[in-house]
């Protein structure tokens, strides 16, 4: 892997664990995203329509801030939402707080399409975390956790 610092820094033990974290981190991704996509295809979604509907079951969010929720670009959530809304999964909303970035939301049928779901998440989550001591997966959670929050860090340093 190239490094992700600059020309002559140096290696330290931490930074090549967490390579391998970053590693690690992609066959996840990949192996997730292709259990979505088999979890999806039976309610009409796709794994990345299921993201951006996700992002939005609790509160109606403007794509600028999908995209920022789920490390996305604003370009693709916009490419989803649109498809979204042109399959009555979701329709856009005025948005009191700026007039040009609408308010995204799910309809019943996109929030019946994520209940559809549900069983077929519940048992792909069940039959792997059945093969991980819970107390692990608390603490791969928090150290993903403060991994986001040295990423968000990272970027306002360097922004």
């Amino acid at each position: 892997m190239t490094p992700l610092g600059g020309a002559g820094e140096p290696r330290t033990e931490a930074g090549d664990v967490l390579t391998e974290v970053i590693m690690r981190t992609f066959r996840l991704y990949g192996g997730f995203l292709a259990a979505a996509e088999v979890m999806t295809a039976p309610v009409g979604l796709t794994a990345a329509w299921w993201q951006v509907l996700g992002a939005v079951l609790r509160e109606p969010l403007p794509v600028s801030g999908i995209a920022r929720a789920m490390s996305l670009t604003r370009q693709s959530v916009q490419r989803i939402a649109d498809l979204l809304v042109d399959k009555g999964l979701a329709e856009y909303l005025p948005n009191p707080a700026h007039k040009r970035a609408k308010l995204l939301r799910p309809t019943e049928a996109g929030y019946a399409a994520v209940r559809g779901l549900t069983e077929a998440q519940h048992a792909f989550t069940n039959r792997i975390s059945a093969r991980v001591d819970p107390a692990d997966l608390r603490t791969a959670l928090g150290v993903m956790e403060r991994l986001v929050e040295a990423l968000e860090e990272d970027e306002r340093d360097r922004g």
